[in-house]
């Protein structure tokens, strides 16, 4: 029987997730071993899901707040005094489809309710066009508020938000 756990990242996670984020980096965004220690530090939410001891995804989130440098934490950070902004969840592609990611987002929301945030926001491509994100996305009563051109007019994203009391 497969067995999921859940837990706090630790920095004998970080090449795995580098490289997890790697495998979907036309649906992320790059991130070096570097970037992800920055990330970690600003982060509120860095969790690592592991299948039969191995991690096997991630989800990392920062509150509204952090000096965080990032065009669609800033269109939230504009327009929402706070929330909680999920900057990337990966699932690998040989666990997909077992319900991580769904375990992942059910723990970010009691999480967030957890802290007094009422909401939380992410992004998702539309150009080019990731559909699994959306229905994904759809199922947690995220909702459209807008939409932007990111990384240099190469990607067009969706700005989603959710309320946290959509998972109780």
């Amino acid at each position: 029987m497969t067995q999921v756990v859940l837990r706090d990242v630790c920095e004998a996670d970080f090449a795995r997730i580098v490289e997890l984020n790697d495998s979907v980096v036309e649906h992320t965004s790059p991130m070096s071993l570097e970037r992800l220690r920055e990330l970690v530090q600003l982060s509120c939410y860095c969790r690592v899901a592991e299948v039969d001891g191995e991690v096997a995804a991630f989800l990392l989130a920062m509150r509204d707040g952090v000096p965080y440098v990032n065009d669609n934490f800033g269109w939230f950070a504009e327009r929402m005094s706070s929330f909680i902004y999920v900057d990337r969840i990966v699932v690998g592609a040989a666990c997909a489809g077992m319900g991580i990611g769904s375990l992942l987002y059910r723990d970010l929301f009691s999480v967030a309710r957890s802290q007094g945030v009422a909401t939380v926001t992410c992004e998702y491509n539309i150009q080019p066009p990731n559909p699994g994100s959306q229905r994904f996305h759809d199922k947690f009563g995220f909702r459209e508020l807008g939409q932007q051109w990111v990384a240099d007019g190469t990607k067009r994203v969706s700005l989603q938000a959710a309320p946290t009391s959509q998972l109780t």
